[in-house]
């Protein structure tokens, strides 16, 4: 199995590379990786004490972001090296001062494993929610280098759990520990005769956490608001938008309006401005003077958003009606309502929310609206809602620290 597993890892670079001169993020994941060892060997020295992470995407960065952070200060001689799958998680995150060294994780041959802990050397290999590469974890092993899985979360029909899945159990089975979000998966994990695990929870309620005690202060947003209720919608979709932009243009409602989409070429930002009948304006077009006669803001920038979050009465997270959910976390934090499509299953935080009926899903343009009436006409209703999803947060942080006293006997 071994030798397969290898082969469709070399068929599907070369394949990669043929795509990549047809599609512009398939270019940006193949050429990244080409530059990936020239990077590496430029950031890491022969003397130099290294922690390794490696992240999918941009979500698991934010999820392995707060034990980077504590590293940094208890570590501050250590180089922290982190590696990415995607490119919507590198081409965002690829200058972040988290970091000493950011780069795509070569492909997962012997030959890119062996050269590139040749070059990093990690003292520790930190692996977060459920990237699991073989041949990277089998040279960890051999190696006696010290490999955690945090933030890990398992369900029942993965591979794993199957009887075909030998060879993945095999290698998942190399991580010396195990930090799980939940039980559910602790038991998974005993059922494969996998017992070095400890239920920690979800490094990103840490995460958003901390949120709460930064400035979020925005000049434009006060502007804007002027003190009346605020939706907003963040990291929408146009299936998200199609439903927002009927409500927003009907409903007699005084409440202001931000939709934050989660693409913001410019094409799309003016299809969307277009679509909107009410006084809008986009970020980018702002006059704090005159902002607060709009009843609509379009964000046609990133890195704002969770500034924005704090100023909502009522949030929508975008994604449940497309590719999947967005971050519902960030908006709970701020104890207010958060609306989300009907596709959240496998999204644990919007699963127990909705459990807990802090995250509400709708269905359709009927059911929206129905929702937001009883928000907007009962402020009690809001009030619970809201408080709800901020108790669950501060009820569920913490997994940091436990990781990092895991961590700290490595060391």
């Amino acid at each position: 199995m071994n030798t397969i597993y290898n082969l469709i890892v070399k068929i599907s670079w070369s394949f990669l590379q043929i795509l990549a001169l047809f599609n512009a993020k398939i270019k940006l994941f193949v050429s990244g990786r080409k530059e990936a060892f020239e990077r590496l060997t430029a950031g890491i020295s022969e003397g130099d004490k290294v922690v390794w992470m490696h992240v999918a995407s941009l979500g698991e960065f934010e999820q392995g972001l707060p034990i980077i952070e504590r590293l940094r200060a208890e570590y501050p001689t250590h180089k922290i090296l982190i590696t990415f799958f995607s490119p919507s998680g590198y081409e965002v995150k690829k200058n972040s001062s988290a970091a000493d060294v950011v780069i795509y994780l070569p492909m997962d041959t012997k030959k890119n494993a062996s050269r590139f802990l040749d070059i990093a050397r990690p003292e520790i290999a930190i692996f977060v929610k459920y990237e699991i590469w073989p041949n990277y974890l089998r040279e960890l092993e051999r190696r006696n280098i010290p490999t955690i899985l945090i933030s890990a979360i398992f369900k029942k029909g993965q591979i794993y759990f199957k009887a075909y899945g030998g060879f993945m159990r095999k290698a998942l089975r190399k991580f010396d520990h195990y930090f799980v979000q939940d039980e559910a998966s602790q038991k998974r994990l005993t059922s494969i005769q996998i017992k070095n695990v400890s239920v920690t929870g979800d490094t990103r309620l840490d995460r958003v956490s901390e949120i709460l005690d930064r400035d979020n202060q925005l000049d434009f947003m006060q502007a804007f608001t002027k003190d009346k209720l605020c939706f907003v919608a963040g990291s929408t979709w146009p299936e998200d938008e199609a439903i927002l932009i009927d409500y927003i243009n009907n409903a007699q409602k005084n409440l202001k309006y931000i939709l934050a989409p989660h693409t913001i070429k410019k094409d799309k930002i003016l299809g969307l401005a277009g679509a909107i009948t009410k006084k809008k304006v986009l970020f980018s077009n702002i006059d704090e003077k005159t902002i607060g006669d709009c009843e609509v803001l379009i964000v046609d920038s990133i890195g704002l958003l969770t500034k924005i979050y704090s100023y909502a009465d009522i949030a929508y997270v975008g994604g449940g009606f497309a590719t999947g959910l967005h971050n519902t976390l960030e908006p709970a934090v701020f104890g207010i309502p958060v609306i989300i499509g009907p596709n959240y299953e496998g999204f644990k935080e919007a699963e127990d929310l909705v459990a807990q009926k802090g995250i509400i899903p709708i269905q359709d343009q009927w059911t929206f609206g129905e929702l937001m009436k009883k928000i907007l006409d009962n402020s009690e209703f809001r009030k619970k809602t809201g408080m709800i999803n901020a108790g669950y947060i501060t009820k569920n942080k913490g997994a940091s620290i436990q990781i990092m006293a895991y961590i700290r006997t490595l060391l």
